[in-house]
């Protein structure tokens, strides 16, 4: 097998190092399929009035499991990260002892179902940012992943406006009501005239029948009469 590098003239590999780089890659992806992951959802954002609570979502996951994984969330503040609260979760299925450092704070995670969420109460516009939710689980070497949500304090939602969604549907509510009438119309239609093409076929039918029955009987009579005697 050759090899071909920038500026290097091929080289040739024996087999057993293929077999060795090609085990190397195997065990690369099965790694890698094991890694930790931290997740936020599929919306890493939230749009919410100022004064309300709100929920920031994080799950983590792991093929191999975890221990003693350390998690935290941080806090974007104009450029400095800040802590805003911190565990170490010894094994699956332990509850953490969570630290926090930011007020009006609560965790609402719970282990056995892999979630790490935080409960954030009567928010207010310095509130509104980035968090990052952190962890490491020294199971897998100290593999760490982050995850980023933002959330978005306003003053009221907007209010979206459904008329353009409205007309769309009307439309196609409409095209496919009229699709459906003229698909009626056309079997009503289509019933219609084969009734009556049978109705012609059995006046056919019956009008060559009674011409076919007086013909055969005047031959027949003419026929069945008998030759007169000769006197």
């Amino acid at each position: 097998m050759e090899v071909l590098w920038f500026g290097v003239e091929p080289a040739r590999l024996d087999p057993p190092y293929t077999a060795i780089g090609l085990i190397f890659s195997v065990l690369l992806g099965v790694w890698s399929a094991e890694a930790l992951e931290m997740s936020v959802g599929k919306i890493p954002f939230l749009e919410a009035v100022n004064g309300s609570t709100v929920m920031l979502p994080c799950t983590y996951s792991s093929c191999i499991g975890i221990e003693n994984l350390y998690f935290n969330w941080q806090f974007n503040q104009n450029g400095t990260m800040q802590r805003v609260c911190e565990s170490t979760i010894p094994t699956e299925g332990v509850e953490p002892k969570v630290t926090i450092f930011k007020e009006r704070v609560e965790f609402v995670g719970k282990n056995h179902h892999n979630n790490i969420s935080i409960l954030l109460w009567n928010i207010t516009f310095d509130d509104g940012g980035l968090y990052t939710c952190f962890g490491r689980n020294p199971k897998e070497k100290d593999k760490n992943h982050s995850a980023i949500f933002e959330l978005i304090v306003v003053d009221e939602l907007r209010v979206v406006d459904k008329t353009l969604t409205i007309i769309i549907a009307s439309a196609v509510g409409g095209a496919i009501a009229l699709l459906m009438g003229f698909m009626l119309l056309k079997n009503f239609t289509l019933f219609v005239l084969s009734k009556l093409e049978e109705k012609n076929k059995e006046c056919l039918v019956t009008s060559s029948g009674i011409d076919n029955t007086e013909n055969g009987l005047s031959g027949s009579k003419a026929d069945s009469k008998a030759t007169p005697k000769k006197k």
